[in-house]
């Protein structure tokens, strides 16, 4: 399986602004520039989407290991927040994804969740990619 996107960029780095479009087509033309990476300017960047890849797959996963496990969540909702921190030598690098899960799952003891929830966040695809400090705060409410 593979997953395509492009992006396009137009001038130089700080004063260029660039587009992403994805084959699905989620994204269109989005716009990106260094005011939306390093500002606070509307539209999304390389660390944002990252982000939202590793909050979805980590939930699939976990989704998937509940199955698993003969159960069923009625929610399960993660936060990821990618931290992007200057590199040594110059430039940046990213640094950190912190997952934070509110799960709602009947039938689960805190245990067994805190197993499957670190077992899904090392074995996400995404996790397993990262060159960074993965941490999880999980949360099994009633």
């Amino acid at each position: 399986m593979i997953r395509k996107a492009n992006a396009v960029w137009r001038g130089t780095g700080r004063d260029g602004a660039g587009d992403l479009t994805t084959a699905s087509g989620v994204l269109n033309g989005t716009a990106y520039s260094y005011r939306t990476r390093f500002e606070e300017e509307p539209g999304t960047n390389p660390e944002e989407l990252l982000a939202a890849a590793h909050a979805g797959c980590f939930t699939m996963a976990l989704a998937f290991a509940l199955q698993q496990a003969g159960l069923t969540p009625l929610e399960l909702a993660t936060e990821a927040a990618v931290s992007l921190d200057p590199a040594d030598g110059g430039g940046f690098r990213i640094s950190k994804s912190a997952l934070t899960l509110r799960a709602r799952v009947p039938g689960l003891d805190e245990a067994k969740f805190q197993e499957l929830a670190k077992a899904a966040e090392q074995n996400c695809p995404v996790s397993k990619v990262l060159n960074a400090e993965i941490t999880l705060d999980a949360t099994l409410e009633s």
